[in-house]
């Protein structure tokens, strides 16, 4: 439950957000994802380590440049759980109500 926290903190920033949009085209060097942001560099870093630590994008050092690309394994966890808690097929699905507002509830 943890990485699936860390992940919705990581989603939970705007240009972290159109980060991952650039990276679903492919691979991007650091230079290449500040290029397209008016932030400082050590924004962009900041960005960058958020979203390694959750696992979400991954990274490879190429001589002295930085290529970022997304984690497909970390992503499909992140959309089983979206299906599992939309689908009602979680571990929480069985709990039943005790209170009065059942008259009330949604079908």
């Amino acid at each position: 439950m943890k990485d699936l926290v860390e992940i919705f903190k990581a989603l939970s920033d705007e240009n972290r957000i159109k980060i991952l949009q650039m990276l679903s085209n492919g691979e991007l060097c650091a230079c290449d994802i500040q290029d397209q942001f008016q932030l400082t560099q050590p924004t962009i870093s900041h960005h960058m380590k958020v979203l390694m630590q959750s696992g979400l994008v991954e990274s490879e050092k190429r001589g002295k440049w930085m290529f970022y690309f997304i984690s497909k394994e970390k992503v499909d966890v992140m959309c089983q759980f979206i299906k599992e808690i939309t689908c009602g097929s979680n571990t929480y699905a069985g709990i039943t109500s005790l209170c009065d507002c059942d008259e009330t509830r949604r079908k």
